[in-house]
């Protein structure tokens, strides 16, 4: 009886130690989270704590969708399939063509950022391989990655030699080539170009090349001859406002018709950056109405009033005034971009017009060289004013 007693007791102690360990456990867990910033459970939490949580994706160009989804997962807005890329018609009817041939040329893909262009591959990949295939068969390297010479004869080409074979799970023919996707091809150095052409000319049977860049004359010729070329336009306004409209209904987000004007307008084609815009304003007016000002503030655009004034100073004002006013603490990148707008609409002659348009562009290469952003704006302000005095 005695040792029944015994038993007992060493059972409840037992059980007492193992809710202790329990509890201890639970407290180690939420002060990991704790310290980690990150929302313990449930979907209803996360969504009521971030209503409007990564509307756009990150590290990659934007994806266009027709059907946009909202549930969770941060690659969510890029397109599954090239069917859904929206506005880039001749690129998708082409690569439509390629993809029912299980085929694909070595590409090129230049515009503008926040067009589509990384979706655009990345949608065709998984069109080929399918979800399971899809991680062993490409390779992406962005700006980001170390891209130099050596990367180029070791890492790019190391992967374009490895042969494949097999097929899909689903029982879809697979194509007998990977893929390599060199984003922002443009930076990197003429040295790194020349390595690949040799690269893509010797793996062509097992291996697929996709440059992608803003800027097409940055890529040497002996690359660009062995690609298709496709360009990828800046989105229309109709497009963008279709979208932001499409984002704004599925995340419940209350705007005003001038609100979402001002995002087509500051993001200038570029839905990525209208998304990342709308995002901060959403953030930032929570169970508000989302303003046009709130966007023009998110934007860093400077008023039109600055620039009127700024303009009539340099018209028909003094050095002395021009100083201060151009000391307000705005980007000078941003009031080179809006001051070349008024300036073309300015009554001057057409030799005047170039004259400051000209030097514009020197002041943009300036400024991109890291040159002193007060100094450049005075002597671009002085420019426009000795052009201005020859009508007087």
């Amino acid at each position: 009886m005695e040792e029944g007693r015994r038993n007992g007791g060493d059972a409840r102690e037992g059980k007492g130690e193992k809710e202790e360990q329990g509890r201890e456990d639970a407290a180690a867990v939420t002060h990991v989270n704790n310290r980690s910033g990150t929302v313990p459970d449930t979907e209803t939490n996360i969504q009521e704590k971030y209503p409007c949580q990564d509307l756009t994706r990150s590290n990659s160009d934007c994806g266009i969708l027709k059907s946009l989804r909202v549930n969770s997962g941060s690659d969510r807005n890029r397109p599954k399939c090239v069917d859904e890329v929206a506005f880039q018609d001749e690129v998708v009817a082409v690569l439509k063509k390629s993809l029912q041939g299980a085929d694909l040329p070595n590409l090129l893909f230049y515009g503008p950022p926040g067009t589509g262009k990384t979706s655009t591959i990345l949608a065709a990949a998984r069109e080929l391989y399918g979800p399971e295939l899809y991680r062993q068969r490409v390779l992406e390297l962005n700006a980001s990655d170390e891209r130099g010479i050596q990367v180029v004869r070791e890492k790019v080409k190391n992967f374009a030699q490895l042969t494949v074979a097999g097929t899909r799970s689903d029982g879809k023919s697979c194509p007998p080539f990977k893929i390599i996707i060199l984003d922002e091809a443009d930076s990197m150095t003429s040295a790194a170009q020349a390595a690949l052409r040799r690269t893509m000319e010797k793996e062509s049977r097992t291996t697929r090349f996709c440059l992608i860049c803003n800027y097409i004359s940055r890529i040497i010729e002996p690359l660009t001859s062995r690609c298709s070329k496709f360009r990828f336009k800046p989105l229309a306004n109709e497009i963008q406002e279709e979208r932001l409209l499409e984002i704004c209904e599925k995340e419940n987000l209350k705007y005003t018709k001038e609100s979402i004007a001002a995002l087509v307008r500051v993001s200038e084609g570029d839905l990525r950056k209208a998304i990342t815009f709308l995002q901060s304003a959403a953030r930032l007016s929570v169970d508000k109405e989302i303003t046009e000002q709130a966007i023009v503030e998110i934007a860093g655009v400077v008023p039109t009033k600055m620039i009127d004034n700024l303009l009539q100073i340099c018209l028909k004002g003094t050095f002395e005034k021009l100083e201060n006013m151009v000391d307000e603490g705005y980007a000078a990148t941003q009031i080179l971009s809006q001051l070349h707008e008024s300036i073309i609409e300015q009554d001057l002659s057409d030799k005047q017009k170039s004259a400051i348009t000209e030097k514009m562009a020197v002041v943009g290469k300036c400024l991109s060289d890291g040159a002193d952003e007060y100094l450049q704006m005075l002597s671009l302000c002085s420019v426009i004013m000795q052009q201005a005095s020859q009508n007087n």
